[in-house]
């Protein structure tokens, strides 16, 4: 399963994501059937465990010679799963970035990788007949689709995604606590809320963001939030100690210096924000993820289903 779904040739892929959302959900799916635990594989791809005395006409057989397991296939009216994907697309989702070849960096950027696991998510959820929405923002929402789940939506969407990833912009800042409030009030109750963000605030705009969290949740949605990094350079300040400039992605403002200088206490300070951020989301019954986009898209789809099994 791991050589399926961590594969570069997957990630490299880039903007084809209808392509590269078909082939993950397929390595997942089969990933699920040759385990050999079965734990949440009943919820996922449009079947559930037999139950002895009723009908068979609706047994997946090819499943069955696949697991041994006698599966049933869902139905429309069995699903009712409303999900809104919200995906931060300000300046720092571009990084890593390359201002001499843009081009060089932009399937394995922050960005790239959250659109990619929106992608991912949308073709598993439409092949329960979920329904799905997306919300594009920085300092403002730039779009904002209702759920649903036709083909022509799902379209819609990756060809959205698709854009913004052939296409970054610089100089974009982003306002998080602001677009979740918005997103808290604006969409059906009790939808699946999945967020897709690099939490790059200001430490003293913590409490908005976690005010903000506390919203969605007081409004009875369920929230994964995925925290996207670049983990050895964003988290680890993992440079090499030689002169940097660094670049401000949504200011232009630049700092030069060696890494050395600060790494002890960049480390401390990120750290003790990102604690921070998982205690609260602990307290309000959000899951925290921290996806590292040198890693796969594995955990993204595990934790989704984890997630909409409790909600089944």
């Amino acid at each position: 399963m791991s050589q399926i779904l961590e594969s570069q040739d997957i990630r490299a892929l880039g903007s084809n994501l209808e392509l590269l959302a078909h082939q993950v959900v397929e390595g997942f799916i089969v990933g699920l059937h040759r385990s050999p635990f079965h734990g949440f594989s009943v919820e996922f791809a449009e079947h559930r465990l037999y139950n002895v005395g009723e009908s068979t006409r609706n047994i997946d057989w090819k499943v069955y010679g696949r697991t041994d397991k006698l599966f049933t296939k869902k139905f429309e009216e069995e699903t009712n799963l409303r999900c809104q994907i919200v995906l931060d697309a300000s300046s720092t989702m571009y990084y890593p970035w390359d201002e001499k070849n843009p081009e060089k960096l932009k399937y394995k950027n922050k960005f790239c990788f959250a659109a990619q696991s929106a992608a991912v998510l949308m073709n598993a959820l439409r092949r329960q007949r979920d329904a799905f929405g997306l919300t594009l923002f920085d300092d403002e929402i730039r779009l904002n689709t209702q759920a649903k789940s036709n083909t022509v939506h799902y379209r819609m969407l990756l060809s959205q995604l698709a854009q913004r990833i052939e296409n970054p912009e610089l100089n974009r800042p982003t306002n998080l606590a602001a677009i979740l409030h918005q997103v808290a009030e604006a969409i059906h109750r009790r939808s699946l809320v999945v967020i897709f963000t690099d939490v790059m605030e200001q430490p003293d705009q913590a409490e908005e963001i976690f005010a903000a969290l506390q919203h969605l949740r007081y409004a009875k949605h369920e929230v994964i939030l995925f925290h996207v990094t670049d983990k050895s350079k964003e988290l680890d300040f993992e440079f090499e100690n030689r002169p940097y400039v660094f670049v401000d992605m949504e200011s232009g403002e630049q700092v030069k210096l060696q890494p050395n200088q600060v790494k002890e206490y960049y480390v401390k300070q990120v750290a003790a924000f990102t604690e921070q951020l998982k205690l609260r989301c602990l307290q309000y019954k959000i899951d925290f993820v921290e996806a590292d986009i040198n890693k796969g898209f594995h955990q993204i789809l595990q934790t989704w289903m984890m997630k909409r099994a409790k909600m089944g």
